[in-house]
């Protein structure tokens, strides 16, 4: 089985500050990390290939740094890393980003065919939960969203939905997109040697631009996004405090109203 894994790096979102004058997110001396739920859907990739054997490659889009991430996934157990870098890329939307990863898993499928390609439900610096779905409209694969568990049998997949109403069993065919929201246990701990093994030059990590997925400038990027961030800011929060007078039920009563009047109730 051979899976495609996206994985992001994200700033520890303990540590994130906003600057009061921009709007801006302050990331200088921030650390970076790889984004929890991705971290969840690596588990679930390294997983199905020790059930049944095949190659897990993790993808990864951002700046050059980024490459920690996928020496990160290497030293858990993949098998091979993709960095995707260019500046043509920067300031991309979900829909920009989605197709430029659709593209990576084009060339790598006109390597090898890929069987499934799974993401993290979302990344904690956006809590979008877009690029997973689509990733597979632009692909045209099935998608099995919000997944807890998954198990190989042939040429389908067999996936356990974490929903709120309970767990969903769905039976879906290859090739396909997951995104994971759960896995039965807790992810793997990276190996040193292979740690070591991914900082070494003929390390199996490779850095892909546009031209190497031949995805156009204006499909990529600020330029192929149809959103824009115009500005981002800390929400203002007021707190009010009023005393209740009476009797207990005077009291009840007159909450009662007050959070009917602010349409609580």
């Amino acid at each position: 089985m051979r899976i495609v894994v996206m994985v992001k790096q994200v700033p520890d979102t303990t540590e994130v500050r906003i600057d009061p004058k921009t709007g801006t997110l302050i990331r200088e001396g921030v650390a970076s990390v790889m984004n929890p739920d991705d971290r969840l859907g690596l588990e679930t990739a390294l997983s199905l290939k020790d059930a049944a054997g095949g190659e897990v490659i993790a993808v990864s889009m951002g700046p050059p740094q980024a490459v920690d991430v996928l020496s990160e996934a290497y030293a858990m157990g993949a098998d091979r890393g993709v960095l995707l870098t260019d500046i043509n890329f920067a300031g991309a939307d979900t829909w920009a980003t989605s197709y430029t990863l659709g593209k990576v898993v084009e060339r790598l499928a006109a390597e090898e065919p890929v069987d499934l390609v799974i993401c993290g439900r979302q990344a904690i610096d956006g809590d979008t939960a877009q690029i997973g779905p689509q990733l597979a409209e632009h692909l045209g694969w099935p998608q099995v969203t919000y997944v807890g568990q998954v198990r190989s049998e042939g040429d389908q997949l067999r996936a356990w939905r974490r929903l709120p109403d309970g767990d969903q069993e769905v039976l879906c065919p290859l090739p396909a997109v997951v995104t994971v929201l759960d896995t039965p246990g807790e992810p793997r701990w990276p190996r040193v040697e292979r740690l070591l093994e991914a900082c070494r030059p003929r390390a199996p990590l490779e850095s892909w631009n546009a031209a190497d997925i031949g995805a156009p400038a204006d499909k990529t990027g600020l330029r192929g996004s149809l959103t824009q961030v115009v500005e981002t800011f800390s929400p203002k929060t007021k707190r009010e405090t009023r005393w209740l007078e009476g009797t207990p039920a005077e009291q009840a009563a007159a909450l009662v109203a007050d959070l009917r009047e602010k349409k609580v109730l």
